[in-house]
């Protein structure tokens, strides 16, 4: 006769050792320290540190166990952290306003992220001696100048195991060890290639973990936390990975995941079907994991259950969640810590002071509503400036009398699903704050020497951002691809060309030829002449493109002849400075093809695009949709073959467009 199961009595229970411990995560701060807008200059419901601090302490408050994590991306990406770095550069000895805000919040571990090695390695560790709390990293190592890539001397440290006391269910008090690793993307070593090389080197995230996660146990590590400043990426592990975590939520011995990068929130419905991913619970293969956004905008949590059992702890259960300081409709949800933004406020205060500070006069608005579709005066004066920059520079070099272009991408366009996220600045004075606005980021002024062919193709990858357009339908058709990173949207002016979305797209966003004998670029020109595809050119461009950043094809660094010191931003305001008054108005060096058919093609952006649209025939308001943004329809030229007349109406046009066109740039390139 078989036995009763025994019955579990209540001293069973208590004989337990069950630990709930809750991990809290901040990531990709960029500085936004306050809850405000140093671009609009106004504060913000959407971001900012000193809100994200209410939600640590509400979260630290409804338990008895919690760590509270920084992922990465932190002293880099507004006003302030340039204020910080250059304006009124940080001394050896004082403390960096982000550490003033997050020491208050005692936090117990931080990682590196990309953004950290913008400034130079230099600042970066005068910043770092302002934490109270440790940082790691693992994959970033000390260059011996020998080019071997088996270095194995670590820059930073690479882990950290914490001796916590906990408190389990029973009210017993343990000593936890708890292992904590960070990662950043190994692709520093091309994104600030001029800070970094010869300096230290970059290793794959997931080689790393397998390396060092072991050690941790062996070191006694009860639980081990990775922190990759790194997004989910893909199914496949190819190696050197940007976006690594998916891989290394595959790492024996990984109990949670807490990861940043791609500025997205996890667990969300928009990761649902990713095989492996389970977002009721927020899992990656069975991992634990947790990605709160971007700029303060939410608090990551881990709730780990752990159990101690024969001397060890395991985890046996786990539930990932992210809290939000305001609603979708911008709608604050809780108030700011008054304590944190006391200890920030001065260094905010000389921002703001900077940023309102005049540098000259614009004659026309300059707005990125239509940066995605149109040529645009957002990016017109960004080339413009660039050019007028590299002129100057190469004045008694050998590259003087070459022809040089200019390449700028639309920065502020709806970027990462935010609809308020464009540029809109007013006719009349230009501030410091509108130089910001128009360019986010303080990349140096590079230029590249590249032939005509290289030209075209850079442009071809460009022309990635759109979607194929099929003129055999007249069905609603999306124009601009959403994977596309606008930043990687480059107009090249100094030359005219045209883009037929008609056709397939020539590389894929790896920059890898996908169709060969698709060409999208027609009619490229320079001084209103075929451009000759052995000729040799200058392209201004940043240290992000020219280090080979975003893939363009033929673009790796190698054709590097101009690393200038100086910031493309501080050439905007120094350029603007010298001209005093400026038209930012764009010379529209590009257009869209002609295409056959009536077809019904829409775009996104700002609802405040309305007030941009002069001419109704060629956008028109159509929606406002749930997420924020506006939904317009654009039209095509038509190219009938049908109407020969209307054909030599439009050849005569073009003829004439580009006759002008020849006369201006000519007349730009001889002054």
């Amino acid at each position: 006769m078989p036995q009763a199961a025994p019955s579990i009595t209540y001293a069973d229970v208590m004989d337990q050792d069950v630990v709930k411990l809750r991990i809290l995560e901040t990531t990709d701060i960029h500085v936004n320290l306050a809850n405000y807008d140093y671009y609009q200059d106004k504060e913000t419901n959407s971001y900012g540190l000193v809100k994200t601090a209410t939600l640590i302490k509400n979260a630290r408050e409804e338990v008895n166990n919690s760590l509270l994590f920084d992922n990465g991306d932190l002293i880099q990406g507004n006003p302030l952290g340039d204020y910080v770095a250059k304006v009124d550069p940080l001394q050896d000895g004082e403390t960096h306003p982000v550490f003033k805000a997050m020491n208050l919040l005692d936090y117990d571990a931080a990682n590196i992220g990309n953004h950290e090695f913008n400034y130079g390695l230099d600042f970066l560790q005068t910043s770092l001696k302002g934490s109270n709390f440790p940082y790691v990293n693992a994959n970033v190592y000390k260059d011996d100048g020998n080019g071997d890539p088996s270095d194995d001397e670590n820059y930073f440290t690479p882990y950290e195991i914490l001796d916590r006391e906990v408190i389990d269910e029973d009210g017993e008090k343990h000593t936890l060890k708890v292992g904590v690793i960070g990662f950043t993307p190994p692709q520093i070593m091309q994104w600030d290639k001029a800070n970094l090389e010869g300096k230290v080197i970059a290793k794959d995230i997931v080689e790393s973990a397998n390396k060092f996660v072991p050690a941790m146990k062996e070191k006694g590590a009860d639980i081990i936390v990775a922190i990759p400043h790194s997004g989910i990426g893909n199914v496949t592990d190819e190696g050197i990975e940007e976006n690594a975590t998916y891989s290394l939520s595959k790492v024996e011995g990984i109990d949670a995941i807490l990861f940043g990068h791609s500025h997205g929130v996890f667990p969300s419905d928009s990761y649902a079907g990713i095989e492996g991913v389970d977002v009721e619970k927020g899992t990656i293969n069975g991992v634990a994991s947790v990605m709160p956004g971007y700029w303060g905008s939410h608090l990551g949590l881990v709730d780990l259950e752990i159990e101690l059992k024969d001397g060890e702890w395991s985890v046996v259960d786990s539930q990932s969640s992210t809290r939000a300081i305001a609603d979708k409709d911008g709608n604050p949800l809780v108030q700011r810590d008054e304590e944190v933004f006391g200890a920030i406020e001065e260094d905010h205060n000389h921002t703001v002071d900077w940023v309102r500070s005049a540098v000259g006069e614009t004659t026309a608005p300059i707005n990125s509503y239509f940066a995605q579709v149109k040529d645009d005066p957002s990016i017109q004066i960004v080339t413009n400036a660039q050019k007028w920059y590299v002129e100057k520079y190469i004045i008694g070099t050998e590259y003087e009398g070459l022809p040089v272009l200019s390449a700028g991408a639309p920065f502020k366009a709806g970027t990462r699903g935010d609809a308020s996220y464009y540029t809109d600045i007013p006719a009349g004075e230009l501030a410091i704050k509108n130089v910001a606005d128009l360019y986010l980021y303080p990349n140096t002024l590079q230029a590249v020497l590249i032939d005509g062919a290289q030209v075209k193709e850079w442009l071809e990858m460009s022309a990635g951002q759109f979607n194929q357009i099929d003129t055999a339908t007249s069905e609603e058709q999306s124009l601009v691809n959403g994977n596309f990173r606008s930043y990687n949207f480059d107009v090249i002016d100094g030359v005219t060309y045209e883009i037929d979305v008609t056709k397939p797209v020539r590389y894929g966003t790896d920059g890898k030829l996908i169709n060969e004998d698709s060409h999208r670029i027609k009619n490229l020109k320079y001084n209103g002449q075929a451009i000759d595809p052995d000729q040799k050119f200058i392209v201004a461009t940043n240290n992000y493109r020219a280090s080979g950043g975003g893939h363009f094809p033929g673009i790796d660094g190698s054709n590097i002849i101009i690393q200038s010191p100086d910031e493309n931003r501080n050439v905007i305001i120094e350029y603007i400075m010298e001209k005093g008054t400026i038209n930012p108005e764009a010379d529209g060096n590009w257009n869209f093809a002609a295409i056959k058919g009536d077809v019904n093609v829409v775009f996104e952006t700002s609802p405040e695009a309305q007030k941009y649209i002069h001419d109704s025939r060629t956008y028109e308001y159509i929606s406002t949709e749930d997420s924020g943004f506006a939904k317009y329809s654009i039209k095509f030229k038509q190219s009938d073959a049908t109407n020969p007349g209307q054909e030599k109406k439009e050849s005569k046009g073009n003829f004439l467009t580009n006759f002008i066109s020849s006369i201006a740039q000519t007349f730009n390139f001889i002054k």
